[in-house]
């Protein structure tokens, strides 16, 4: 594959680097993210993507979010989903709520629950461990992909336990991956700034390399768009590829786009531009050349953009989700959940093939049907959704006049 350059010669140096397979460094990434020529970027980290995985599969699964409580210690000024106790809107399940909650989600073909939530001031740590018992218990096929580091340094806080006494009991609970929130932006400089009471960038990385050396696989994350600049990006994410090139534990990487609705950084950043989501996507996507897949989060980015990723070096759309709550209480106005096929046909009209996959990126199935016959079924499957919605409509008891 080679890459078009004529539009502009201010990477043409890069582009022979990337094309030969050399590793860019500090000073080439900060480029990458103050250039404008985005399409010479994506070009690039195509380039990678095929050169890793192919080109040709997108990933997705078919998963649901649980957030066990929104009652948190922490105050980060990002967040519009914490609460105080007692606060209005707050809430906590507790074991046996949880397993009831999603059990109508919880079908066969149901891969993964993703887990994360606040960090409660009252709860113990026996809470955490009973709810992953009794989701394991009462949904043994389910992967349990649970707690980022920042929630595994507060359980250790609160027990006196080490960071790895915590996972091991953890995964002794039901414990199978860890997801890689809470990892916001490495640099301290602003790190002080958005979220000062979590574990730093070193003790989010030290938990990761704690994990991977338990056997756990981890994803990893950036908060992009609000008051850091190119220079703590690209700190960031080589911190994330050094890790990598020590353990190989990552599985894949997930730039999170800045919500600005309902939280006090809002105040003073933007919600970040389209042209900056595909950007930084690619540009992840060429730095982090020993991370297996880079995650378009759709949730995040919306799905037009998400489905614009997957030529900017996204090769993951994540999954159905079901009941996201942490970025919509942030203003994201994307559905909660998106039907598989919808997620199929995002994929398809993009040129790429579908493939579900389970949590540890197993393929479980490729898809090939055509663009035609994806839609007949969405139009088939919204019919029948209308249809069954206007029968209990009807269903339900009239209002008898006075």
């Amino acid at each position: 594959m080679m890459i078009v350059t004529e539009r502009t010669t201010e990477l043409a140096d890069l582009v022979v680097k990337v094309q030969a397979g050399e590793r860019l460094g500090f000073d080439d990434g900060v480029r990458l993210f103050q250039s404008h020529d985005l399409l010479t970027i994506g070009q690039m980290a195509d380039l990678v993507n095929t050169r890793l995985n192919g080109g040709r599969y997108v990933f997705f699964n078919q998963n649901r979010h649980i957030n066990p409580t929104n009652v948190c210690a922490f105050h980060c000024n990002f967040c519009s989903f914490r609460r105080d106790e007692g606060e209005a809107g707050a809430y906590t399940w507790h074991a046996d709520e949880i397993v009831e909650h999603v059990r109508p989600d919880a079908l066969p073909n149901v891969s993964e629950f993703h887990i994360v939530g606040g960090l409660h001031t009252s709860e113990p740590f026996t809470y955490y461990e009973d709810f992953l018992a009794a989701l394991k218990k009462a949904y043994p096929w389910i992967h349990l992909k649970a707690f980022t580091a920042v929630e595994i340094d507060f359980f250790a806080q609160m027990t006196g336990m080490s960071h790895e006494q915590v996972l091991r009991r953890l995964m002794a609970a039901g414990l199978d991956s860890m997801p890689g929130g809470g990892a916001e932006i490495f640099h301290p400089d602003i790190r002080r700034k958005i979220c000062p009471e979590k574990a730093d960038g070193a003790t989010w990385l030290a938990i990761h390399r704690t994990a991977h050396r338990l056997g756990l696989r981890t994803n990893a994350t950036m908060l992009y768009g609000h008051i850091e600049g190119p220079e703590h990006r690209v700190d960031h994410l080589l911190r994330l590829r050094d890790l990598q090139d020590e353990t190989g534990g990552f599985q894949t990487f997930i730039p999170l786009r800045f919500h600005a609705d309902n939280n006090a950084l809002g105040q003073r950043a933007n919600w970040t531009t389209a042209h900056d989501t595909l950007k930084t996507l690619a540009v992840s996507r060429i730095l982090l050349d020993n991370f297996s897949h880079i995650k378009a989060y759709w949730i995040m980015l919306t799905p037009p953009i998400a489905q614009l990723a997957l030529h900017f070096g996204a090769d993951d759309i994540d999954g159905t989700v079901v009941e996201e709550k942490i970025y919509h209480d942030a203003g994201a106005t994307t559905e909660e959940q998106l039907d598989k096929l919808e997620l199929m046909r995002l994929i398809v009209a993009a040129g790429k093939l579908p493939a579900e996959r389970d949590t540890l990126y197993n393929i479980v199935k490729v898809y090939d049907q055509p663009i035609e016959q994806l839609e007949a079924e969405l139009v088939a499957r919204r019919k029948q959704t209308r249809l069954a919605a206007k029968q209990a409509r009807r269903a339900q008891p009239q209002p008898v006049p006075n």
